[in-house]
């Protein structure tokens, strides 16, 4: 796999022959500027821009959703990665051009950038990660999120009935909204099994540097902490070392943390894609909020089995858990959104 800045993947063909076969075959009858109905069995063809590895936990999800989708046959998948802030407009562009009609990736650093790109795109769709609304002026641009709060919150009643010392360290990125959702929700989770509990939180401005992850992890282990929250890569590896837990994030990783990672809240990118497939196809594909597709109860997120944790959470914690889940689901509790930068207590 290539990690250089930029690094390009289209399924073993270059970048020159995706740009020469631009129009062979990837012609669409439009109506009003965007795509007609597609014939049921013609391979959707999508890109992705992503501006960090494809391993990093967040993206990870998207790949794994578009890699499905590609082994339904129902998508033709290709996708940058490594991809730097400046060069973001110029790899959507070109993907563009090379007649992908499914443009995804994370515009977090690169909103007017990418929303411009759409205006000059008017029969390709775009759904991307955004801390912004859509706007009907773009009609083809549909922001999503990781709203995972549910299975965050989930994840909080657990921590809060295994932590002992009553102190949690909280490790991650940027204080932005699609963190600080989920560490809100985290934290009121915690405050069910534990209302007395105590917060370190700390964010590396990064969102992908685990050693800098795994030294604020430490120092807060140093401040009391004996339980830490894994928003970001490298938290576990200090949990790990210190023999103490930690709860994780968007992905499983208990696999590699077997005596670590009680728990984790899963992200699952399949309905949200899925969602879109279907509107690109059937030509209806509009301005709209997806990140509703991670809701627990449409099936975009859920708490990881407890695995080698099997038994060692207390019985009466995870009855507690199953009448949450159950309550999310059925629309009879609802997890508060909150965006606001989490504090240290």
């Amino acid at each position: 796999m290539q990690n250089d800045k930029n690094a390009t993947k289209f399924a073993g063909v270059s970048r020159r022959s995706v740009l020469k076969a631009a129009g062979a075959g990837a012609a669409l009858a439009t109506v009003a500027g965007f795509p007609a109905r597609l014939f049921a069995d013609e391979p959707l063809k999508v890109a992705a821009v992503y501006t960090v590895p494809v391993e990093q936990q967040w993206v990870s999800r998207i790949h794994k959703a578009a890699n499905a989708a590609k082994d339904r046959g129902e998508i033709e998948y290709v996708y940058s990665e490594n991809t730097s802030n400046n060069d973001y407009e110029r790899v959507m562009r070109e993907y563009c051009e090379a007649g992908y009609k499914l443009i995804l990736g994370e515009v977090f650093g690169v909103e007017d950038a990418a929303r411009a790109v759409a205006n000059d795109y008017p029969d390709v769709a775009f759904l991307m990660g955004s801390s912004f609304k859509p706007d009907e002026a773009v009609p083809n641009f549909s922001p999503f999120d990781n709203y995972i709060q549910d299975a965050s919150y989930l994840t909080g009643i657990i921590a809060g009935a295994m932590t002992k010392s009553k102190n949690i360290g909280m490790v991650g990125g940027y204080p932005i909204p699609e963190v600080n959702r989920l560490m809100n929700a985290f934290m009121a989770g915690v405050k069910e099994s534990a209302p007395d509990a105590k917060f370190q939180v700390a964010f590396i401005g990064s969102w992908f540097d685990p050693p800098k992850a795994k030294e604020t992890a430490f120092a807060q282990i140093d401040g009391g902490a004996d339980l830490l929250y894994a928003e970001r890569f490298g938290v576990s590896d200090a949990a790990k070392e210190r023999n103490l837990l930690a709860v994780g994030n968007v992905i499983d990783t208990q696999a590699d943390y077997p005596e670590t990672v009680v728990a984790s809240a899963l992200w699952h990118f399949e309905p949200t894609l899925d969602k879109a497939i279907a509107e690109v196809k059937a030509g209806t594909f509009k301005a709209a909020d997806y990140g509703v597709y991670s809701f627990m109860k449409n099936g975009g997120c859920s708490i990881a089995p407890l695995g080698t944790f099997e038994g060692k959470v207390p019985a009466e914690v995870m009855a507690k858990v199953a009448e949450k889940e159950k309550a999310i689901k059925d629309g009879s509790f609802t997890v508060e959104i909150d965006d606001s930068e989490p504090k240290s207590n």
